[in-house]
């Protein structure tokens, strides 16, 4: 009887310790404790860059034009940032990639994604050989990989496979940090957007970085009805020459009560949160107002199908859709880069 009454005492006892080790254990930070985290969705015109900051970790999605590397580069060193944990570059458009060799050569920087696809031309060789200067080796990382930003999850989700549009190509990522979360898709066209859709991971977002700009080409009926956002932010330039943000795409955030920040209207915006709760340094827009194709230096002057590889006017009845690509570069240099014209409208 007393050795049974001990082995029952010894039970109780240890039982009790195991439960308070469990209770007393640490929490992982990103559950318990989330650091504060910003997102700077910087203002570059048409292009894309934003800035993210996580307990001291920092990351840059995306680098402008050629035009806006030292902006982007001042813009840092203005938040008093030396190093990069991360430098992701969505996919290999001038608009994205071009500020690029800037920040590669001013910054430290510990990682850098690409994606798979590659362009022969003079912004994408530069870009390799700023990498090549620096001794860093890129890399395209693999869907369902997970990476870490302080307390901030990065989830990839995109590209799963090669596409013969650099816009499918695009790297896409969700960040999550504590309970809030921010979806980024480049300049995913809805093939991308369905492949996303179809690998069954988790996509939804309570912040929305609209892709391609706000075209209609991008943020599909079923891809934003599985992101179902609160908020959306458009990057694009005031007047562009391609009519961004696409009144199809506005007409769509609006009828699912997505409130929406651009940066043609607002300029740089940031977003903050503690994981619980998301706030914006200026208010949602209320225009509802869709760009309008202009001129200037930035005109578009041809559409491109970038599986064909035959270029077209924009006034052409036969143009492309699921592999289309506006090109404001002249007629040389994009024959250069192994178009044909098209045969109907003779651009």
């Amino acid at each position: 009887m007393k050795k049974m009454y001990r082995r029952i005492l010894h039970f109780t006892i240890t039982a009790a310790f195991l439960l308070g080790c469990l209770l007393s254990a640490p929490v992982p930070a990103s559950a318990s404790n989330p650091d504060p985290m910003e997102v700077h969705f910087i203002d570059v015109g048409q292009g894309d860059a934003t800035f993210i900051t996580c307990g001291g970790h920092t990351m840059l999605i995306d680098a402008g034009d050629d035009t806006k590397g030292t902006a982007i580069q001042n813009y840092l060193k203005k938040q008093k940032i030396s190093k990069l944990d991360y430098l992701i570059l969505t996919h290999p458009d001038a608009d994205h990639i071009g500020g690029a060799p800037v920040i590669i050569t001013k910054f430290n920087i510990d990682k850098v994604f690409v994606s798979n696809y590659e362009k022969d031309n003079q912004t994408y060789r530069k870009l390799i050989q700023s990498l090549d200067e620096k001794q860093i080796k890129a890399l395209t990382p693999k869907v369902n990989s997970v990476y870490s930003l302080g307390t901030a999850s990065i989830t990839i989700l995109a590209p799963g496979k090669e596409y013969d549009n650099p816009n499918d190509a695009s790297i896409a990522l969700l960040l999550k940090n504590g309970s809030r979360s921010f979806l980024f898709t480049g300049d995913a066209g809805e093939e991308a957007e369905q492949d996303m859709l179809e690998t069954g991971i988790t996509i939804s977002a309570d912040v929305y970085k609209v892709g391609h700009h706000g075209s209609k080409y991008s943020t599909s009926k079923d891809f934003l009805e599985a992101v179902n956002p609160f908020y959306a932010v458009i990057s694009c330039g005031t007047d562009n020459s391609y009519g961004h943000p696409h009144a199809q795409t506005l007409n769509t955030l609006r009828t699912n009560g997505v409130m929406v920040y651009r940066t043609d209207e607002e300029g740089t915006i940031i977003a903050s949160t503690d994981g619980k709760s998301i706030s914006f340094n200026v208010p949602a827009s209320e225009t509802w107002k869709a760009g309008e194709p202009t001129g200037g230096t930035n005109e578009l002057t041809y559409v491109l199908n970038v599986k064909t590889k035959k270029f077209h006017k924009p006034s052409c009845n036969s143009l492309p859709t699921a592999n289309r690509q506006d090109s404001s570069e002249s007629r040389e240099s994009i024959i250069a880069q192994g178009y044909t014209p098209c045969q109907r409208c003779k651009p």
